[in-house]
């Protein structure tokens, strides 16, 4: 996704993956609705929309059973059902048309950065020098510990054993037994044709304890054993197509920034993955970092631009961190917790409540502190109908752009960087916006000298 973002900015990068060949483990399996509007806002949704399953199902915080609320501040109310290998694919295959390198077999093991740049060192004694570097390299960064950032939070308490194999068992009775165990064990399932594979299961099962060593698969037997523990049956688990464990710990990056270096996605965070927001929320961060870190490249970034990326994702990321906690506590199976998961469940049943817990796990609810001012400020605009089109098609090549009502404003200085689009909407009822290439709004008004006043901040000094 950054690679993507730095491309459409002319920037030449280099991506250097450890694997050799991509990965076939798909364990997200969707898109929220803030990463679907992120592939509309690119031209890429309809290729997303081709290979995905659209949903507008609850039960997203903590599995509690509620109905997908209205009026979701969004043209897309679904969460788009894709496994996370196709999403890889399709956005690998979009930065490589864009002209990103893609390097693969290659492990970063040592870096080093001055005033100019920064050097990393491969396993296979490459050295390669770039401007920045930004370590999108997970949990286990490698990165981040080569700078020494800080990665505070909680170990694992609890493990949850996660794979896709195939069974013997008769489906009717692998589903009567899951909904009996589900009903006091909402940590385990068994669902049938994962990913669209017919006779594949993916099993999730609580595992007897924490790991030693977290980086070693689970074997099937360890299925089978946790299976019978919990269910009485193992239901004929065989074939595994991969196997893997996640546990509940919970972490964030003391800083997203140290001189050159920056670090993306589980690489700044980690957390249980209930609600599915561990890929979204990466993605989400290379979205608001790439044109901040490419207008800093071009050198026309305003002072501390590209701080502000620690500055506004950082604070997201701690709030994922907080109801990913409270989800997993009220997924133990233990009497306290499950008499809070009753009342909440019972709250839920109030539409606001349902709708504010979904905008949390979807990120609909964002809103970056831009200062006082209008109520869309800081949020990211959902897309409109315009007379020439929606807004996101106008915005697929990562520019900022001012959407006026009024035809009296003008972003002269700014027009190598903002496109300015005057054209009369039906549903936005405000005179004009100024939107980041993120989709958030930077100002809203109508007043030429305080549009003046906003542009520098977010797009630098005017040229010309």
């Amino acid at each position: 996704m950054l690679a993507g973002e730095l491309r459409l900015a002319g920037v030449r990068t280099v991506v250097l993956e450890r694997l050799a060949e991509p990965t076939e483990q798909s364990r997200a399996r969707g898109l929220h609705a803030r990463s679907v509007e992120i592939m509309d806002q690119r031209g890429l949704l309809e290729r997303f929309l081709a290979l995905g399953e659209q949903f507008a199902v609850g039960g997203f915080f903590a599995g509690i059973g509620t109905s997908w609320p209205d009026r979701l501040d969004t043209t897309h109310s679904y969460v788009l059902a894709i496994p996370q290998t196709v999403t890889e694919r399709l956005l690998t295959e979009h930065a490589t048309e864009l002209g990103a390198e893609i390097r693969r077999g290659c492990e970063l093991v040592g870096l080093s950065q001055d005033e100019h740049g920064v050097t990393v060192e491969l396993a296979d004694g490459t050295r390669l020098r770039s401007r920045y570097l930004v370590g999108c390299d997970g949990g286990r960064s490698s990165v981040r510990k080569l700078l020494g950032v800080g990665f505070p939070g909680e170990p694992a308490k609890v493990e949850t054993l996660l794979g896709d194999m195939e069974v013997t068992e008769d489906p009717a009775t692998i589903a009567a037994v899951v909904a009996e165990v589900h009903r006091t064990q909402p940590r385990f399932g068994v669902i049938p044709d994962v990913d669209g594979n017919e006779g594949v299961y993916r099993v999730i099962v609580p595992a007897e304890g924490v790991a030693e060593d977290r980086t070693a698969a689970p074997s099937i037997e360890e299925f089978k054993r946790q299976l019978r523990a919990f269910a009485g049956t193992d239901f004929g688990v065989h074939s595994p197509r991969w196997l893997s464990r996640f546990g509940d710990a919970t972490r964030l990056a003391e800083r997203y920034r140290v001189g050159r270096v920056l670090l993306a996605g589980d690489a700044a965070h980690i957390h249980p993955p209930t609600g599915g927001q561990g890929l979204n929320l990466g993605l989400q961060d290379a979205f608001n970092l790439g044109w901040k870190l490419a207008a800093t490249v071009a050198g026309w970034a305003p002072e501390g631009l590209l701080d502000s990326y620690h500055t506004e994702r950082r604070p997201v990321a701690a709030d994922v961190l907080d109801n990913t906690r409270a989800q997993m506590l009220l997924l133990s199976p233990e009497p306290g917790p499950r008499s809070v998961r009753r009342l909440l469940a019972e709250l839920m049943e109030f539409e606001d409540v349902n709708r504010y817990l979904i905008e949390k796990i979807t990120a609909i609810g964002v809103r970056y502190d831009f200062g006082e001012g209008h109520e869309l400020l800081g949020r990211r605009l959902r897309d409109v109908e315009l007379e020439r089109g929606r807004l996101y098609g106008l915005m697929h090549a990562g520019r900022g752009l001012l959407l006026d009502r009024t035809g009296r404003l003008s972003v002269a200085g700014w027009a190598d960087r903002v496109d300015h689009v005057v054209d009369a909407d039906e549903e936005l009822d405000v005179p004009a916006v100024l939107l980041r290439p993120d989709g958030h709004v930077a100002w809203v008004g109508e007043d030429q000298r305080d549009l003046l006043g906003q542009l520098p901040r977010w797009f630098g000094a005017a040229v010309g």
